[in-house]
Protein backbone atom coordinates (compact mmCIF):
# COMPACT_ATOMS: atom_id res chain seq x y z
CA UNK A 1 0.00 0.00 0.00
CA UNK A 2 1.21 3.48 -0.86
CA UNK A 3 2.45 5.28 2.27
CA UNK A 4 0.25 8.33 1.62
CA UNK A 5 -2.85 6.16 1.28
CA UNK A 6 -1.84 4.29 4.44
CA UNK A 7 -1.37 7.46 6.48
CA UNK A 8 -4.60 8.97 5.17
CA UNK A 9 -6.56 5.79 5.96
CA UNK A 10 -5.13 5.60 9.47
CA UNK A 11 -5.89 9.27 10.12
CA UNK A 12 -9.47 9.03 8.83
CA UNK A 13 -10.41 5.86 10.70
CA UNK A 14 -8.76 7.00 13.92
CA UNK A 15 -10.39 10.42 13.73
CA UNK A 16 -13.86 8.89 13.37
CA UNK A 17 -13.20 6.46 16.23
CA UNK A 18 -11.91 9.21 18.50
CA UNK A 19 -14.84 11.47 17.60
CA UNK A 20 -17.29 9.21 19.44
CA UNK A 21 -18.45 11.42 22.34
CA UNK A 22 -18.57 8.79 25.07
CA UNK A 23 -19.33 11.30 27.82
CA UNK A 24 -22.29 12.64 25.87
CA UNK A 25 -23.58 9.11 25.17
CA UNK A 26 -23.24 8.14 28.84
CA UNK A 27 -25.27 11.21 29.73
CA UNK A 28 -27.93 10.30 27.16
CA UNK A 29 -28.23 6.83 28.74
CA UNK A 30 -29.13 8.64 31.96
CA UNK A 31 -31.58 10.92 30.19
CA UNK A 32 -29.45 14.09 30.30
CA UNK A 33 -27.25 16.17 28.03
CA UNK A 34 -23.97 16.28 29.97
CA UNK A 35 -23.14 19.57 28.23
CA UNK A 36 -25.94 21.24 30.19
CA UNK A 37 -24.67 20.13 33.60
CA UNK A 38 -21.61 20.78 35.74
CA UNK A 39 -18.81 22.38 33.73
CA UNK A 40 -20.49 21.56 30.42
CA UNK A 41 -17.59 19.31 29.42
CA UNK A 42 -18.19 15.87 27.90
CA UNK A 43 -15.21 14.22 29.58
CA UNK A 44 -14.55 11.98 32.53
CA UNK A 45 -14.21 14.69 35.16
CA UNK A 46 -17.57 16.27 34.42
CA UNK A 47 -19.24 12.88 34.00
CA UNK A 48 -17.93 11.97 37.45
CA UNK A 49 -19.16 15.26 38.86
CA UNK A 50 -22.65 14.83 37.45
CA UNK A 51 -23.20 11.05 37.39
CA UNK A 52 -20.77 9.71 39.99
CA UNK A 53 -17.42 7.91 40.23
CA UNK A 54 -18.41 4.74 38.39
CA UNK A 55 -19.56 6.46 35.20
CA UNK A 56 -16.67 8.89 35.41
CA UNK A 57 -14.24 5.97 35.42
CA UNK A 58 -16.00 4.33 32.49
CA UNK A 59 -15.78 7.57 30.55
CA UNK A 60 -12.07 7.83 31.31
CA UNK A 61 -11.42 4.26 30.13
CA UNK A 62 -13.35 4.80 26.90
CA UNK A 63 -11.63 8.11 26.17
CA UNK A 64 -8.28 6.53 27.07
CA UNK A 65 -8.99 3.81 24.51
CA UNK A 66 -9.40 6.43 21.80
CA UNK A 67 -5.66 7.02 21.95
CA UNK A 68 -4.36 3.64 23.06
CA UNK A 69 -6.17 1.22 20.74
CA UNK A 70 -5.40 2.89 17.38
CA UNK A 71 -1.67 2.84 18.15
CA UNK A 72 -1.85 -0.87 18.95
CA UNK A 73 -3.82 -1.54 15.76
CA UNK A 74 -1.36 0.36 13.56
CA UNK A 75 1.61 -1.42 15.10
CA UNK A 76 -0.09 -4.80 14.62
CA UNK A 77 -0.65 -4.09 10.92
CA UNK A 78 3.00 -3.07 10.49
CA UNK A 79 4.29 -6.03 12.54
CA UNK A 80 2.40 -8.48 10.33
CA UNK A 81 4.03 -7.01 7.24
CA UNK A 82 0.76 -5.78 5.76
CA UNK A 83 2.18 -2.28 5.28
CA UNK A 84 5.77 -1.07 4.91
CA UNK A 85 6.11 1.89 7.26
CA UNK A 86 9.71 1.95 8.57
CA UNK A 87 9.48 5.58 9.68
CA UNK A 88 6.33 5.02 11.74
CA UNK A 89 4.20 7.64 10.00
CA UNK A 90 1.10 5.55 10.68
CA UNK A 91 1.69 5.80 14.43
CA UNK A 92 2.14 9.56 14.20
CA UNK A 93 -1.02 9.89 12.11
CA UNK A 94 -2.99 7.78 14.58
CA UNK A 95 -1.77 9.78 17.56
CA UNK A 96 -2.57 13.15 15.98
CA UNK A 97 -5.95 12.02 14.67
CA UNK A 98 -6.95 10.53 18.03
CA UNK A 99 -6.48 13.83 19.85
CA UNK A 100 -8.05 15.81 17.00
CA UNK A 101 -11.11 13.58 16.95
CA UNK A 102 -11.59 13.84 20.68
CA UNK A 103 -11.19 17.63 20.78
CA UNK A 104 -13.01 18.40 17.52
CA UNK A 105 -15.61 15.65 17.17
CA UNK A 106 -17.38 15.57 13.82
CA UNK A 107 -20.44 14.14 15.56
CA UNK A 108 -21.06 17.15 17.81
CA UNK A 109 -20.25 20.13 15.64
CA UNK A 110 -16.46 19.87 15.89
CA UNK A 111 -16.51 20.38 19.63
CA UNK A 112 -15.30 18.04 22.33
CA UNK A 113 -13.09 17.63 25.35
CA UNK A 114 -9.62 18.77 26.32
CA UNK A 115 -7.73 15.68 25.26
CA UNK A 116 -6.16 14.65 28.57
CA UNK A 117 -7.55 11.10 28.78
CA UNK A 118 -7.01 10.40 25.09
CA UNK A 119 -3.46 11.78 25.19
CA UNK A 120 -2.71 9.55 28.18
CA UNK A 121 -3.84 6.53 26.16
CA UNK A 122 -1.63 7.21 23.17
CA UNK A 123 1.30 8.15 25.41
CA UNK A 124 1.14 4.81 27.20
CA UNK A 125 1.55 3.18 23.80
CA UNK A 126 4.35 5.36 22.39
CA UNK A 127 6.13 7.04 25.31
CA UNK A 128 5.50 5.21 28.61
CA UNK A 129 8.51 6.60 30.50
CA UNK A 130 7.68 10.28 29.84
CA UNK A 131 4.08 9.42 30.71
CA UNK A 132 5.22 8.10 34.11
CA UNK A 133 7.02 11.37 34.79
CA UNK A 134 4.00 13.39 33.67
CA UNK A 135 1.78 11.23 35.86
CA UNK A 136 4.01 11.82 38.87
CA UNK A 137 3.92 15.57 38.25
CA UNK A 138 0.14 15.41 37.88
CA UNK A 139 -0.19 13.62 41.22
CA UNK A 140 2.20 16.02 42.96
CA UNK A 141 0.29 19.10 41.80
CA UNK A 142 -3.12 17.57 42.37
CA UNK A 143 -2.49 16.40 45.94
CA UNK A 144 -0.69 19.64 46.78
CA UNK A 145 -3.28 22.06 45.40
CA UNK A 146 -6.41 19.92 44.70
CA UNK A 147 -6.94 21.42 41.25
CA UNK A 148 -7.36 18.85 38.48
CA UNK A 149 -6.86 21.51 35.83
CA UNK A 150 -3.59 22.79 37.32
CA UNK A 151 -2.29 19.23 37.61
CA UNK A 152 -3.18 18.53 33.97
CA UNK A 153 -1.46 21.70 32.77
CA UNK A 154 1.70 20.92 34.76
CA UNK A 155 1.79 17.36 33.40
CA UNK A 156 1.34 18.62 29.83
CA UNK A 157 4.24 21.06 30.19
CA UNK A 158 6.63 18.48 31.65
CA UNK A 159 5.81 15.77 29.10
CA UNK A 160 7.88 16.93 26.08
CA UNK A 161 10.72 17.97 28.38
CA UNK A 162 10.84 14.51 29.95
CA UNK A 163 10.62 12.84 26.54
CA UNK A 164 13.53 14.91 25.24
CA UNK A 165 15.68 14.18 28.30
CA UNK A 166 14.95 10.44 28.10
CA UNK A 167 15.89 10.48 24.40
CA UNK A 168 19.14 12.36 25.00
CA UNK A 169 20.04 9.99 27.84
CA UNK A 170 19.32 6.96 25.69
CA UNK A 171 16.73 5.63 28.14
CA UNK A 172 13.86 5.75 25.69
CA UNK A 173 14.93 7.20 22.36
CA UNK A 174 11.99 8.67 20.46
CA UNK A 175 12.07 9.81 16.82
CA UNK A 176 12.14 13.57 16.26
CA UNK A 177 8.63 13.57 14.71
CA UNK A 178 7.29 11.98 17.92
CA UNK A 179 9.06 14.59 20.06
CA UNK A 180 7.55 17.32 17.92
CA UNK A 181 4.13 15.69 18.25
CA UNK A 182 4.45 15.55 22.05
CA UNK A 183 5.36 19.24 22.10
CA UNK A 184 2.34 20.10 19.96
CA UNK A 185 0.09 18.03 22.24
CA UNK A 186 1.44 19.86 25.29
CA UNK A 187 0.79 23.27 23.72
CA UNK A 188 -2.68 22.19 22.63
CA UNK A 189 -3.52 20.89 26.09
CA UNK A 190 -2.51 24.16 27.74
CA UNK A 191 -4.51 26.07 25.13
CA UNK A 192 -7.58 23.94 25.77
CA UNK A 193 -7.27 24.77 29.48
CA UNK A 194 -7.21 28.53 28.89
CA UNK A 195 -10.57 29.03 30.63
CA UNK A 196 -9.24 27.11 33.63
CA UNK A 197 -6.12 29.27 33.67
CA UNK A 198 -8.29 32.38 33.83
CA UNK A 199 -10.27 30.93 36.74
CA UNK A 200 -7.09 29.87 38.52
CA UNK A 201 -5.74 33.38 38.23
CA UNK A 202 -9.03 34.81 39.45
CA UNK A 203 -9.25 32.32 42.32
CA UNK A 204 -12.59 30.93 41.13
CA UNK A 205 -11.48 27.49 39.88
CA UNK A 206 -13.22 24.50 41.48
CA UNK A 207 -11.16 22.34 43.82
CA UNK A 208 -11.47 18.58 44.07
CA UNK A 209 -13.44 18.13 47.28
CA UNK A 210 -15.60 15.27 48.58
CA UNK A 211 -15.81 13.48 45.26
CA UNK A 212 -16.05 16.63 43.13
CA UNK A 213 -13.46 17.55 40.55
CA UNK A 214 -12.06 20.65 38.94
CA UNK A 215 -12.61 21.82 35.38
CA UNK A 216 -10.69 19.53 33.11
CA UNK A 217 -10.91 16.20 31.47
Amino acid sequence: MNILIWVGLVAAVTYLWASIPWGLLIGKVHGIDIREHGSGNIGATNVRRVLGKCWGRWCFVLDFGKGFLPILAVRAVIAHGLVADPCGWGVIAAAAAAVAGHIWSVFIGFRGGKGVSTSAGLLLAIAPYPLLVAGAVWAAFFYSFRYVSLASIAAAVILPLAATLFSLAGIQVLPVPILILLTVLAILSVFRHRSNIKRLMAGTESRFERGRAGETK
